[in-house]
């Protein structure tokens, strides 16, 4: 019998493999056959294959597409029947018979099966049970079995995860927010998952307005949960209300005395963001309430340097202001010393006195006290350089600055303060008019790591290549350079007055609407904001400025809120602004200030 066996065994198997082939290629036949659309030939060679085991996992799906694609629901159903008994306790064919009813129209049905799995789920069987509802895009199927394992756990954080990544794919925000806190409610550590999870949720404002209603509510009810407090301050930065943040900042702080560290992370924060008011009291504070602190001397520094950026961007700028920020400088100085952890103070100075007192000497002679400390950090040592090599660049001196830029760009090569030494020698070449060599270094620029100089860097590239490229002649780009120029070296009448001769030189040049631009810069400086609205109001209203449009609207809204105090008009054109630029860089700061002008709470 054994030998028998021995003998047997070989003959069977040589007689499977060619039937396992076979079948393998009838399976193949048939996947071609549904492709094509050729159901009934499909169907054919499933309902064949079907009953082999071996194949089943493959043949099963495909075949109940077929009938289905025949509207042969009996046979469907059947199949589901037959398979439910095979696999009992798959909630992925208990499924499919809910969808073959629904297939057949008949939606009742569907709803009984899909409800009577959900019912018989258990505590065991419920991620099987919602992933097989998920797999089939039934979402809200599986929302109510996560809800209804939540009910079976008698756990209201159960499933919390899963229900989190459904509503977010799903977008239902309003479900997200309240699952988000109350997983915040359970566990303060998990801040960074659920700030996470809202930032790819947050797209609407009425979705920012609902979650700072509930935090603050949440806030109230529970003033030992610091999560809701710094879950705030991300929301209030989030929409660039850096005020906002800055007074949960201060209120977290003062109840905790953690030592202001938040608040100085959101005074810089403030600073980037130009919220000049913001970064100065949060400043102010860690300077009045920490004067032994760690902070205090930076604090100190910086509440200078947001001052000084104030008065920068105040137009005109005033001579007095001025003065008094170099006051306040020479007494940091007089506290502290000079030492070299006032280098960055004595470039302030420098940049002070060199563009607005016009005293170009003794800003050279700060940035040579400064180069010259010892121990100093070397980035505050090539910062000075560079700003050294701009005053040259006022004093009339291209050939010095580019010396100062140089090196600079040698000895701190691919750091971004190398990178800024590279963007201004690209600049001063613009600048001279050599426009070859200044996109030679604006094209490695654009891949800087520093989204700002890359930024700047394209700007200026495509400035050049807009108004160079189909022009064979770069005579008024050249000309427009040098008056950049003249604007640079603060000889504003005569850049105006230049700008005025381009206009008429060239009527209609692709330049026009940064002459137009630049001239607004220009009035808007001088103070004089009635011609600054003029010029701007000629991009804004000739659709063929389409570059600059966004700007120039941006700018317009600007002037008339904080200049010519015409509340009404600004919220009209920051509307504007908003419904026709959506997608520009300035519809943050648009919104936060549209909002603000209709009444809205802003903290």
């Amino acid at each position: 019998m054994q030998r028998l066996c021995y003998i047997l065994f070989p003959l069977l198997l040589l007689l499977a493999v060619p039937a396992a082939r076979a079948q393998q290629q009838d399976l193949e036949l048939a996947r071609q056959y549904m492709s094509q659309g050729d159901y009934d030939k499909a169907e054919s060679l499933y309902s064949k294959l079907i009953d082999e085991q071996r194949l089943f996992g493959a043949v099963y799906p495909d075949y109940l597409k077929v009938l289905l694609a025949q509207r042969n629901y009996k046979e469907a159903e059947k199949l589901v029947r037959k398979t439910i008994k095979r696999n009992p306790g798959n909630p992925a064919y208990e499924v499919d018979m809910g969808l073959v009813h629904q297939a057949a129209g008949d939606k009742a049905a569907a709803a009984k099966q899909f409800d009577k799995l959900i019912a018989g789920a258990t505590t065991e069987s419920v991620v099987g049970v919602a992933n097989a509802f998920m797999q089939n895009e039934l979402y809200d199927y599986a929302e109510k079995t996560y809800l209804r394992g939540r009910q079976l756990a008698n756990d209201p954080m159960a499933y919390n995860r899963p229900l989190m990544a459904l509503y977010m794919y799903r977008q239902k925000t309003e479900n997200l927010l309240a699952e988000a806190l109350n997983l915040l409610q359970a566990d303060e550590n998990e801040l960074g998952h659920v700030q996470n999870m809202l930032q790819n949720s947050m797209r609407d404002e009425k979705n920012f307005d609902a979650l700072e209603k509930e935090l603050i509510l949440r806030v109230q009810q529970n003033p030992d949960k610091l999560a809701f407090n710094e879950l705030l301050i991300w929301l209030y930065v989030q929409r660039r209300d850096f005020y906002g943040a800055l007074l949960q900042a201060r209120a977290v702080d003062k109840r905790t005395r953690s030592g202001g560290t938040r608040v100085m992370e959101l005074g810089a924060i403030s600073l980037k963001n130009e919220d000049y008011q913001g970064a100065i009291e949060a400043f102010e504070y860690i300077v009045e309430e920490y004067p032994e602190g760690p902070y205090y001397l930076v604090a100190r520094q910086r509440l200078i340097n947001a001052r000084e950026e104030q008065v920068q961007n105040t137009f005109p700028v005033s001579q007095e202001k001025v003065q008094a920020l170099l006051a306040d400088y020479e007494a940091l100085l007089s506290e502290v010393g000079r030492r070299p952890e006032t280098v960055e103070v004595l470039q302030h100075m420098a940049g002070l006195y060199a563009f607005y007192l016009d005293d170009k000497e003794k800003a050279i002679a700060l940035l040579q006290e400064a180069i010259n400390m010892p121990r100093a950090n070397t980035s505050l040592v090539a910062d000075s350089k560079l700003t050294l090599g701009d005053i040259y660049l006022l004093k009339g001196e291209p050939w010095e600055s580019t010396l100062l830029y140089s090196q600079v760009e040698k000895s701190h090569k691919e750091t971004p303060i190398g990178h800024e030494a590279k963007l201004r020698n690209a600049r001063l070449n613009y600048y001279k008019g050599d426009f070859e060599l200044a996109q030679a270094h604006l094209d490695i620029l654009k891949l800087a790591t520093s989204r700002e100089i890359a930024n700047d860097a394209m700007d200026l590239s495509l400035l050049i290549t807009d108004n160079t490229g189909l022009d064979t002649s770069t005579t008024a780009m050249e000309e427009y350079a040098a008056i950049d120029l003249l604007v640079f070296r603060n000889k504003l009448p005569e850049a105006q007055a230049a700008l005025d001769a381009m206009l008429q030189k060239y009527p209609g040049h692709s330049l026009t609407d940064e002459i137009y631009f630049q001239k607004a810069s220009i009035y808007e400086r001088t103070g004089d904001f009635a011609k600054a609205v003029e010029n701007l109001q000629q991009i804004v209203s000739n659709p063929q400025y389409d570059i600059l449009s966004d700007d120039a609207l941006y700018r317009l809204a600007y002037i008339y809120e904080e200049n010519l105090q015409d509340k009404e008009k600004a919220q009209q054109l920051y509307n504007d602004l908003l419904v026709k630029h959506p997608g520009s860089i300035y519809a943050a700061e648009a919104r936060k200030r549209f909002r603000k002008l209709r009444g809205d709470k802003v903290n």
